[in-house]
């Protein structure tokens, strides 16, 4: 017996995150490495009481809030929550997306825009990088034909860290739009990197920005992200959407940061101060360093990046990520957090790749 597949999905091949992660010092997924405040989110557990679990999520009240965080004119009909920006992904990609034809993005970038596009049987269209890690503006423009139904900026790009211009921003819209192609345009590091398109999204009517709670904001465990675009894309995106997606736990604690503004700007000085502290010491120890622009920096081992990862997960619970493909095979991403949390990457990873 042979079970009917979806031919998109059986050819779909996956890979899924390392676990077991509990008890490592985690600079390998672009977490907060401290994570919240513990007296503040044990203030915000207080709320959730056995009422509070029994009742379906009513996410409302959060979007209401943060469209008046967000201002410059942004209303309830522009905005929508998403278990994790990467439900919000598949979605847009479901709405928007047509069988065979293209999704534009750069590569290498964020995998779960690609494996979108397998499960839902689009076609990749990757613009690759250059060898010195910049990307040609014009080949993404070129890219965008008649087939081109999605066209993907992250801003900045993980893991590489290149950020867009506004001229080149527009460029590229105008190009989808001719077309009638969406532009997605990925905020998920919008806060360690203050430039943002949300004008394009509130002004253009094929622009939509998602952005997510699980960098910055530190609560990666909740998945709930963000959509800001039209009112039409909004709503079109809502008829697709799951009844009931955002839990109410994270619900809670997303509305409870954003009333927070001393504690928002708490995370974002501290993790540029560490930031800044690794790249300095690096730097001074002769590495080849990248700001990456988010939580993020590239380094350049002296050794084999990927027995450099090994050997760091293995001798001193510090886990790091190395890339397999040839571009990036001699860098390690190193995710960024406080000066002291940084302090420990540092420590272990000059012992480790001096010897």
């Amino acid at each position: 017996m042979e079970l009917q597949v979806n031919k998109f999905i059986k050819n779909t091949e996956r890979k899924f995150p390392s676990q077991g992660r509990y008890g490592f010092y985690r600079y390998d997924m672009n977490e907060n490495p401290s994570g919240l405040p513990k007296e503040f989110v044990e203030e915000v557990l207080k709320e959730i009481t056995p009422e509070f679990l029994s009742i379906y999520p009513e996410p409302d009240k959060f979007l209401n809030k943060y469209a008046k965080f967000l201002g410059n004119g942004v209303k309830y009909e522009n905005v929508l929550a998403t278990n994790g920006s990467d439900m919000g992904i598949r979605y847009l990609l479901e709405t928007f997306g047509e069988v065979g034809k293209d999704v534009v993005t750069v590569s290498p970038s964020f995998e779960m825009y690609a494996v979108n596009c397998w499960i839902l049987g689009l076609n990749h269209k990757p613009v690759k990088y250059e060898k010195d890690l910049t990307i040609d503006i014009n080949k993404i423009i070129n890219a965008i034909t008649n087939d081109t139904r999605v066209v993907v900026l992250l801003n900045p790009n993980n893991p590489v860290g290149n950020v867009y211009s506004e001229e080149d921003v527009k460029l590229i819209i105008d190009k989808a739009e001719s077309i009638n192609a969406l532009v997605i345009i990925d905020e998920a590091y919008h806060y360690f990197y203050d430039k943002t398109f949300l004008d394009f999204a509130l002004n253009r009517k094929n622009v939509v920005i998602l952005r997510t709670f699980s960098k910055l904001m530190s609560i990666a465990a909740c998945r709930i992200g963000v959509m800001i675009g039209s009112e039409d894309i909004i709503h079109y995106v809502k008829n697709s959407k799951l009844t009931f997606d955002v839990n109410s736990i994270a619900l809670l604690f997303a509305e409870k940061i954003i009333e927070r503004p001393d504690l928002i700007q708490n995370l974002i000085d501290t993790e540029r101060k560490g930031r800044d502290y690794t790249l300095e010491v690096l730097r001074k120890n002769n590495y080849w360093c990248k700001d990456c622009k988010g939580n993020f920096i590239f380094v350049k081992p002296n050794h084999n990046a990927q027995e450099i990862t090994r050997k760091l997960e293995k001798d001193k619970k510090v886990l790091v990520h190395a890339y397999g493909n040839e571009l990036l095979k001699d860098y390690i991403r190193v995710s960024t957090g406080s000066i002291e949390d940084m302090k420990i990457f540092i420590d272990a990873f000059l012992e480790i790749d001096k010897n």
